[in-house]
C-alpha cells in the first residue's frame, strides 16, 4: 500500500511541477539509534543503485543537523529543479510506533527533540521510531533497532519498487513520443 501511495504522490507532483529529477533527502545520524532511519535508508537506497533518483544522507555521509543548512545549499545549486523528498524519523503517539507517514510538502527535522531546523523538501516520508516524551534527545538513544530496521526495509523497498515504476513509465513515454 505504501509504495502505491508513493508512486501516485510522486507521479502527481512530478506531472504538476515538470521536474522530473527525484532526490531523496535521508536526514539524521548513526550515532543515535532512533534518529538513523534517514541514513539506514539511504544506505539501502544506494545499494540497490537506483538510476532515476540522487540520494543524500547515507551511513557513511549522513545528513543531519549540524550539516544540513550547507546540503540544502548544494542541493539548490546542483539540483535546482529536483523534486526533494524528505526522509526521517519522527516520534509520535505510542501506539503509533512502527507507521509510516507520506504526505506533500516540507518536513521540519529535528522537532520532536526541540531542535528548531529549517523545513526541507516538496515531500516529506516519516517513520515513528518512539513515543512523544516531551522533547526528551535520549529518549531517541532508547529506541529499538528492530523497529528502526523494520521501518528501513519497508521504506527502502517501497521506494525503489515506486522508482523502477516511474522509470519504466518514463521510457516507455519517452519511446512513444519518438
Amino acid at each position: 500500500k505504501f509504495a502505491a501511495r508513493l508512486l501516485l504522490l510522486l507521479m502527481n507532483e512530478m506531472r504538476a511541477s515538470g521536474r522530473r529529477q527525484v532526490v531523496f533527502l535521508c536526514i539524521g545520524t548513526d550515532r543515535s539509534t532512533g534518529d538513523s532511519l534517514g541514513p539506514l535508508i539511504g544506505y539501502k537506497l544506494k545499494e540497490k543503485g537506483m538510476r532515476n533518483a540522487r540520494v543524500l544522507g547515507t551511513l557513511e555521509e549522513p545528513v543531519h543537523a549540524m550539516n544540513l543548512e550547507p546540503c540544502m545549499e548544494q542541493l539548490r545549486k546542483k539540483c535546482p529543479d529536483a523534486l526533494v523528498v524528505a526522509v526521517d524519523a519522527s516520534v509520535g503517539s505510542a501506539d503509533h510506533v512502527g507507521y509510516v507517514t507520506l504526505g506533500r510538502g516540507p518536513l521540519k527535522p529535528g522537532l520532536g527533540v526541540s531542535k528548531d531546523l529549517d523545513a526541507v523538501g516538496d515531500l516529506f516520508i516519516t517513520g515513528i521510531v518512539g513515543p512523544v516524551r516531551n522533547g526528551d534527545p535520549l529518549m531517541l538513544q532508547s529506541v529499538r533497532l528492530s523497529v528502526v530496521m523494520r521501518l528501513a526495509d519497508c521504506i527502502s523497498r517501497s521506494i525503489c519498487l515506486g522508482m523502477r515504476i516511474i522509470g519504466r513509465r518514463v521510457e516507455n513515454f519517452s519511446s512513444q513520443a519518438a
